[in-house]
């Protein structure tokens, strides 16, 4: 069966796609570089259409594409990009990227190690999101733990429901980043799959394609087709760069979701273990307290952390995720104690 159709389809949807990230687009250099990239894509479908002469063709956009237009249509190109990029559309690494790329220090790759170094992180995003978990962990099994104790629990029942709970959240979370993660890479992987083939069958296009957003970017249009001519020069390397400028994904980002799953399990549980800790100490008076006392010095804790990735004040961050747990710890206590006394 031939694959013109589904070919031809795929660059119509794409074509009609850029106009409305072209009409929604309010930067005059990026919206002439999506029109750009939404001719070459008709023109691709005609070669396409011509393969095959005798057949009618006729397009009308797919149920997924009229929903992405519309979020474009709301909230902008740049805050669609990755419905976008799900779509396979080019050019969304402009929103990723500084600009103009030949502003002084802000020089064009040379070489495809430095494409996306600029907005490359600068380490510590597991660690972020390590501290993240272990944050989950322990305001929501503190909640838990107080609002059992405010009805009037006994400790064993309390340690019982804390364990139930660091169990059920931490699998919780292991399910949902494993699926998040899975979900991605199969995303990155088809779209990269793709790309593999187009290079292999158009590599005039994709250069030129890659042209276009190197333009966008601020290079005349014929050091721009030189730049991508020497980028895509080379086959070990086209792709990667292809799936970094065109694509805007980054190939080293296809991170494990297995190790994704045990790295939220683990945060998780490490966090929701604190306010238990008290409570296997045998023949400990007033465990809850104890419990108080770790979880509000934890928190503290996790706020100065933060601050190291959000900028505020060290003692503003901690002092903000005492209020923010305690609160909720509050509010739960409250609670279990008045069905406590409701239930008696």
């Amino acid at each position: 069966m031939s694959a013109a159709p589904d070919s031809w389809y795929h660059e119509k949807e794409s074509a009609w796609l850029y106009g409305r990230v072209a009409a929604a687009e309010p930067d005059p250099v990026r919206r002439a570089m999506f029109q750009k990239l939404g001719a070459a894509a008709e023109q691709q479908a005609l070669r396409w259409q011509a393969l095959e002469p005798a057949r009618t063709f006729h397009f009308s956009p797919s149920l997924r594409a009229r929903l992405v237009a519309e979020i474009v249509r709301r909230i902008g190109p740049r805050a669609s990009r990755h419905a976008l990029a799900a779509m396979k559309l080019r050019g969304l690494s402009v929103y990723t990227s500084a600009a103009p790329p030949v502003a002084p220090g802000h020089l064009m790759p040379t070489s495809v190690s430095e494409v996306g170094q600029r907005h490359r992180g600068v380490g510590g995003s597991n660690l972020r999101a390590t501290v993240f978990g272990v944050n989950d962990g322990l305001v929501s099994n503190a909640s838990l733990v107080m609002g059992i104790a405010g009805a009037n629990a006994e400790p064993g029942t309390v340690l019982m429901t804390g364990v139930a709970g660091l169990l059920a959240g931490a699998l919780s979370m292991a399910a949902g980043e494993y699926v998040s993660v899975r979900s991605q890479r199969d995303m990155y992987e088809y779209q990269i799959a793709l790309e593999r083939e187009e290079l292999a069958e158009y590599p005039e296009e994709e250069a030129e394609e890659l042209a276009l957003i190197y333009e966008a970017r601020g290079l005349e249009l014929e050091q721009a087709r030189a730049m991508a001519r020497t980028l895509l020069s080379r086959p070990e390397q086209a792709l990667d760069v292809l799936a970094r400028e065109e694509l805007g994904l980054n190939p080293d980002d296809l991170g494990s979701p297995l190790g994704a799953a045990v790295s939220s399990f683990l945060a998780f549980a490490v966090g929701a273990s604190l306010p238990l800790l008290p409570f296997f100490v045998r023949g400990l008076t007033h465990p809850l307290w104890w419990t108080i006392g770790l979880t509000a010095v934890a928190l503290a804790g996790i706020g100065l952390a933060l601050s190291l990735f959000t900028g505020r004040g060290a003692w503003q961050g901690a002092l903000r995720m005492l209020l923010i747990g305690g609160g909720a710890g509050v509010v739960s206590f409250l609670v279990g104690r008045l069905l406590g006394v409701a239930l008696a």
